[in-house]
């Protein structure tokens, strides 16, 4: 089995980015930018300055009613996701909420950007046909999906996981939270291509840091 991960950075400078991104990416298969922790007049030098590592990118920029940082317009933040979109990162990440503006998606696609298509539920994980709708939904817009609930017990890491039942590769689906911490190891032997993980302080609730899943995977060999 091999964990393969993607290193979140929320850094505040572009030079902090590419700095935090090289150190990521000697031991980690990828990274995401959140490019919301920046401020909207550093992304277009953030963006020059990590060129050459974009085909290992992810890159997001998660507004603040999605749990990110972005405070500024939907309609500028759209602008921005199409400059990211036009320098052809490995995966970028538009939520499902946003993916319902054709002028988006259109405008994306022809950029040839994989789409990674995101939802997250910060206070709970629906009922598992909930999940299964919103999946099947979801793939209407790109066969890469991203599923993120919140875990309160054991059955609700459980309704997260059984996702992987019916869904061929592409997929990632995991809970936050204490009780979902696990979803996000056994995701990948579900078939997730790549768990997200820390370089240190956690991005978000219940995430690893790469170290330790670097270290599960030598307890394996």
């Amino acid at each position: 089995m091999t964990y393969k991960t993607c290193v979140s950075i929320a850094e505040t400078t572009p030079t902090k980015v590419l700095s935090t991104l090289k150190k990521s990416l000697i031991k980690s298969d990828y990274a995401e930018i959140r490019f919301d922790f920046l401020t909207p007049k550093d992304v277009p030098r953030a963006i020059q300055l990590t060129k050459k590592y974009h085909k290992r990118c992810v890159f997001t920029l998660r507004p603040k009613k999605e749990g990110g940082k972005f405070t500024g317009s939907e309609k500028e933040r759209q602008s921005i996701l199409k400059l990211l979109a036009e320098y052809n990162p490995f995966f970028i990440d538009v939520e499902f909420s946003a993916s319902k503006n054709k002028d988006l998606l259109t405008y994306i696609k022809k950029t040839k950007t994989p789409i990674l298509v995101s939802w997250h539920d910060f206070s709970k994980t629906p009922s598992t046909n909930s999940l299964m709708q919103k999946h099947q939904a979801m793939k209407k817009i790109s066969n890469h999906i991203k599923i993120v609930t919140t875990a309160k017990s054991i059955r609700d890491t459980a309704s997260i996981l059984s996702l992987y039942k019916k869904q061929s590769a592409g997929l990632i689906a995991f809970a936050m939270g204490d009780f979902g911490r696990i979803s996000r190891i056994l995701c990948l032997h579900l078939g997730a291509p790549y768990t997200y993980v820390s370089l240190g302080k956690p991005v978000a609730p219940g995430q690893f840091s790469l170290d330790e899943i670097k270290s599960l995977r030598r307890l394996q060999k």
